[in-house]
């Protein structure tokens, strides 16, 4: 059974003698950054020179300072901009100006698990991660609640890093809802097979699947788009809050007995052997090493990828039909 952590194994007293820099004020960085400063923490926030984030950030009661500046002043220096930054970020910006028994943070193992930050032998390297969203992060916090985290120690030189990691993730709320110990491998791996298999990758691979098939059939695609996509999120949220149980529950009898016998015959052993292959290109490093060849080469693949999916009937079908959709704007 995983370790978990709750307020009263967190001393958030650590951080009160610390100087935190948060570096990045996007979704994370913003909800991270102001649930620290509201719990009384001494807070910098680290962002390139112009960033359109300054004035919202400085709006909001932060200090905004260059990242070298933000990093020197810093004790805690807390990571929270796009994976594919973080090397250069690092050497460049971060790592400079870090000094002995510094702490080194992020909320997501891809950089450290796979060499594209190499932490120096004097300093601590944790990892807090929140298990949701920023939006979620900061509105829960602002609510008396906490989103649950994960934790994980990387590098321990000073003895204190997990009691440092725990002080943070209780100045974000975390250990209200709880801390689970793993660590950096572990959450990188099952994050990004997570990403690819399910809930992105293998989601939007099947909707648009079921989408052609029907399409094909001659059905009309507004009644495809309807059936394959729309009413996902229905589905989505009753195992979201009760699991797989709590769906088949509310659905009809009908759709019940549907998922159980037609289900595997869709997710078969096929599937699952190409899903063995995904989490076996994750553990070698190979997704890894072509997702920083494909940076490095200013994401080619991926800009005409985006291109491709763009024009896809489905994504135009959808956008005429969401504009009947009153609510969304809500």
């Amino acid at each position: 059974m995983a370790t978990i952590y709750y307020d009263s194994d967190a001393d958030f007293d650590l951080l009160k003698e610390r100087t935190i820099a948060v570096i990045g004020y996007g979704s994370q960085g913003r909800a991270q950054a102001l649930n620290l400063k509201d719990s009384g923490a001494n807070v910098v926030l680290g962002l390139r020179p112009g960033s359109r984030s300054q004035p919202d950030a400085e709006s909001e009661g932060l200090t905004v300072k260059s990242i070298d500046d933000a990093a020197a002043e810093a004790d805690v220096v807390q990571i929270l901009i796009p994976d594919e930054q973080h090397g250069a970020v690092y050497r460049n910006h971060i790592e400079p100006n870090l000094e002995a028994g510094n702490m080194v943070m992020v909320s997501h193992g891809f950089s450290i698990h796979f060499g594209q930050i190499v932490p120096g032998d004097g300093i601590d390297v944790a990892m807090i991660a929140p298990k949701g969203p920023g939006l979620l992060v900061r509105e829960v916090f602002e609510e008396g609640g906490g989103v649950p985290c994960l934790i994980a120690i990387q590098q321990d030189v000073t003895g204190h890093a997990r009691d440092l990691a725990l002080a943070y993730a209780k100045g974000i709320g975390g250990t209200r809802a709880g801390v689970i110990e793993t660590t950096f491998r572990e959450e990188t791996e099952t994050d990004l097979f997570g990403e690819q298999a399910v809930l992105c990758g293998g989601t939007t691979a099947l909707i648009k699947a079921a989408f052609d098939t029907l399409v094909e059939a001659g059905y009309q695609p507004e009644m495809a788009f309807f059936e394959c996509l729309h009413e996902l999120k229905l589905i989505v949220d009753l195992i979201y809050t009760g699991g797989l149980s709590k769906m088949r529950n509310d659905v009809s009898n009908t759709a019940e007995f549907g998922d159980l016998t037609r289900g595997p015959r869709v997710i078969d052993e096929g599937v699952r052997e190409r899903m063995q292959t995904i989490l076996k290109e994750v553990q070698n490093g190979e997704f890894a090493r072509e997702w920083v060849l494909e940076n490095q080469a200013n994401q080619p693949v991926l800009q005409a990828l985006r291109r491709r999916e763009s024009e896809l009937q489905i994504e135009k079908v959808g956008q005429d039909l969401r504009s009947m959709m009153s609510w969304l704007d809500e």
